[in-house]
């Protein structure tokens, strides 16, 4: 059977059991290619025909068919071949063709079904190639049939990942559709063609539009531009079996063809070129151009000139030069971003600091100026005005992210988003850096400043679904410009033990969560910035997920006697000290909230409320020797300049600490709080106790852009800074007993509040209201949308029936003009 000549795709040979089927030699040959197919391994042990065994599962992926009209798996091929259904190779062959052909279609070029396709391919066409050298079929059975056009990619955001798969922030749509986040062979990825959805429709009542996820934008210096636009043109030119650089596209595998490897010193494919591309290897169009001359050379030296792939090398790298010059007539002033963006490919310069592409940074973060949003920064340009931007990817603290209450963070962990997001240069707070969890216990960043942040990751967090996905492969995680770059370290002596402790946020668990309730959402504060709190829930553990660690015993009692000794050698004076309990209670909490001790006044920062114990913890003097709290104390961020410091929690007390009258108190305020050692009789607070009764301060920096008058209208310390309180004051039982204390709301808060209701309420009634018509609107639409249809298909009838009576009276005529002349 010849090949198709025209762009008709063959139809499916599925089912087709019609007529006499092959000898029984023919069959064990097609059986012997299917087993090989089975058993093929690439060289680092992948399967790549694993995902191509059986179809895909309808309820798991049903998108999946509207796009996929002739679904064809490994599996239907062996039933066909048990069955002998084949009547010929090129029916068995189009077979092959229709597995690489859907996963080209559906799967973005990225993927690792797409990739695993390409191997299949290779595979299937190399075992063909030896039954044509046996004289078995003919070449040209031995090729795949062309089966239709694979549809351009569209530019659409990636999914978050299913598996624990790598991931690829960005690739290329304009080259060939490489758009990639996180991908692998398990799993799959829609790229047809998604209906067009009224996506601004209720855009601003729904917070889930929050999500800017995706890629970076496509930022390009002209000489990337015209390398981009060299790529795209190669990939045009057509052949009679479907794109002619498909040859090109990736290097053979050393297992199938290692004599390519011992012939081509200097392999090179259409793959590697956009790779480098991508990774800002190319500095001219000229060295761009000797690689691909390099490329096509090498199939040219490899093949013989009457084989195809040597012609279609010819042509390719003949079209690629006229690309090449065409381009370079080109001003620099065509390659200019629609939006004017105008790239800064060497960074930066902001507050003396040059930020580069790779750098990790704080970003200001509207919802909590205190905990500023650790970041990546992977684009840099100059907006028409000539304000300077940068495109960072979020990072997520534990306390941003929705999880289930018994989960574990390491201290100070965060975890990858897929939020790549625009800020100003103005926003970037100071610099911090994050590290992969396999080398945050060996050691720290050289030459970096002893105040750094440094973060630990160890997870992507998948937005949409609320789950968290080990990173196997960090350098997939940073921008490609980077991913080749490694930073020294200065080792630890020992490597440290990574301890994992309780969500920062598990006391949100209510007693009445169960585990069929649906799962929570954040609460979504200012629109560019990541979720005020996150959530926990008591939904079943994901079978991914690991299990909270085991709880570490508490310490056996001290004996009487000991204990009699200790209290003998303790001070006569006493200092304040924060309970261990509350301690424990609030030690998850980000690092960089730092409890602090200051007298009981009101009017000053305060001391932690005491419960009352029948046993009493033992209490140290304040010394820098040893902390006996069983979670680690953070030390007091320095306030450095362009950079944001924590606020400082500061507990209050209802009963001040007792001290004698026989010696002076060596407490001093400010001075970071020493915990006292645990006692056997000391509960810990757990996740359902309440919050103890807090007062914060913001940092001098912050504290001062308050203006005076506004200072003074609030309570503050001895210092002049607002004090902030967790809770609101405790109502006494005098003054509520009290007859002429005149107790309620002023005129103007119950105006104002009165105001705010009907504000209220008449939003939701415009809403309403705008919903309404939005439905109808929509209907309407529809409903002109099926008339034009309707008209569409009786024009199309009116002129069928039309071209049919044309043939007719045509064909009359010649029949009557043959037999009567």
């Amino acid at each position: 059977a010849a090949m198709s000549q025209d762009n008709t795709p063959v139809p499916s040979t599925e089912g087709a059991n019609q007529g006499q089927t092959m000898s029984e030699a023919e069959l064990d040959q097609m059986q012997s290619i299917l087993d090989f197919v089975y058993d093929y391994r690439t060289p680092d042990g992948h399967d790549p025909s694993k995902v191509f065994h059986r179809k895909v599962n309808k309820r798991a992926l049903p998108h999946y068919y509207e796009i996929i009209k002739d679904p064809m798996a490994m599996s239907t091929i062996k039933a066909k071949i048990n069955n002998k259904e084949y009547k010929d190779w090129s029916e068995f062959v189009r077979d092959w063709a229709q597995i690489v052909h859907n996963a080209q279609v559906f799967n973005r070029a990225d993927a690792g079904a797409y990739q695993d396709a390409v191997t299949l391919r290779d595979v299937v066409t190399t075992e063909l190639k030896k039954l044509v050298d046996l004289k078995v079929i003919s070449e040209e059975v031995a090729q795949f049939p062309y089966l239709g056009e694979i549809p351009p990619q569209d530019d659409v955001p990636p999914e978050e990942e299913d598996d624990d798969e790598d991931e690829d922030d960005e690739e290329d749509d304009d080259i060939g559709g490489d758009d990639s986040d996180d991908d692998g062979g398990k799993r799959k990825r829609k790229r047809g063609r998604p209906s067009k959805r009224d996506r601004d429709l209720d855009k601003d009542d729904d917070p889930e539009t929050r999500k800017k996820r995706g890629r970076p934008p496509k930022v390009l210096t002209p000489v990337e531009a015209r390398i981009q636009a060299v790529l795209k043109g190669i990939r045009k030119p057509k052949g009679a079996g479907g794109l002619k650089i498909t040859s090109f596209e990736r290097l053979p595998d050393k297992a199938v063809m290692p004599e390519y490897y011992a012939e081509i010193r200097e392999p090179m494919a259409f793959d590697v070129l956009k790779r480098k591309l991508k990774r800002k290897k190319y500095q001219s169009l000229e060295q761009f151009m000797k690689d691909v001359d390099l490329m096509f050379d090498n199939a040219k030296s490899y093949n013989q000139d009457e084989s195809q792939i040597y012609k279609d090398a010819v042509e390719l790298q003949a079209e690629a030069h006229r690309l090449a010059d065409e381009e370079r007539s080109k001003p620099d002033t065509d390659y200019v971003m629609d939006e004017g963006r105008i790239p800064l490919p060497n960074g930066i310069l902001y507050n003396g600091e040059l930020y580069k592409v790779g750098d990790w940074v704080h970003v200001q973060n509207a919802n909590d100026l205190t905990k500023p949003i650790p970041c990546q920064i992977y684009r840099t340009w100059q907006d028409p005005q000539g304000g300077q931007w940068v495109n960072v990817c979020w990072y997520y603290r534990p306390e941003q992210t929705v999880h289930r209450f018994d989960k574990h963070f390491l201290e100070n962990e965060v975890v990858k988003t897929g939020q790549y997001r625009d800020h100003r240069v103005d926003e970037i707070v100071g610099r911090c850096f994050i590290m992969f969890t396999t080398r945050y216990y060996k050691g720290r960043p050289r030459r970096q400043p002893a105040d750094l942040d440094i973060y630990v990751c160890e997870a992507r967090y998948n937005e949409e679904k609320f789950k968290f996905n080990k990173i196997k492969t960090w350098a997939s995680c940073l921008p490609d410009e980077v991913r080749d770059r490694d930073y020294e370290m200065d080792l630890f002596d020992m490597p440290r033990k990574m301890r994992k402790i309780p969500s920062p946020i598990a006391y949100l668990l209510k007693d009445t969560d169960k585990e069929t309730d649906d799962m929570p959402k954040p609460e979504w504060g200012a629109e560019n910035a990541p979720p005020k709190i996150g959530a926990v829930h008591r939904r079943p553990r994901d079978p991914r997920d690991s299990p909270p660690p085991e709880p570490t015993p508490s310490p056996p009692p001290q004996p009487a006697i000991a204990q009699a000794q200790a209290r003998q050698s303790q001070p006569s004076h006493m200092s304040p000290s924060i309970p261990a309990a509350t301690m424990q209670a609030y030690s998850p909490v980000q690092s960089q909230m730092t409890p602090m001790q200051t007298a009981a006044q009101p009017v000053r920062p305060m001391q932690p409320m005491t419960r009352p114990s029948h046993t009493p913890a033992p209490v140290q003097p304040y010394t820098q020797t040893h902390s006996a709290s069983p979670a680690p104390m953070p030390s007091l961020q320095r306030a450095s300049s362009g950079q944001f410091n924590p606020a400082t929690p500061q507990h209050m007390s209802a009963v001040p600490m007792p001290r004698t009258a026989s010696h002076p108190s060596t407490f001093q305020p400010q001075a970071p709080a020493i915990p006292p050692a645990p006692s056997a009789s000391q509960s810990r607070l757990s996740y359902r106790d309440p919050v103890p009764i807090e007062v914060w301060t913001l940092p001098d920096a912050a504290n001062a852009s308050i203006p005076p008058e506004i200072r003074d209208m609030y309570q503050t310390d001895d210092q002049r800074r607002v004090l902030f309180f967790s809770a609101p004051p405790v109502q006494l039982a005098e003054e509520a007993n009290d007859p002429n204390k005149n107790l309620g709301h002023s005129l103007h808060y119950m105006a104002e509040k009165s105001r705010r209701t009907q504000e209220i309420v008449a939003r939701r009634k415009a809403y309403e209201e705008g919903k309404a018509a939005r439905a109808a609107q929509k209907k309407r639409q529809r409903e002109l949308d099926e008339e034009t249809r309707n008209v569409d298909h009786e024009t199309q009838k009116a002129r069928a029936l039309a071209m049919l009576n044309s043939h007719l009276t045509r064909s009359t005529a010649w029949e009557i003009k043959a037999m009567y002349g």
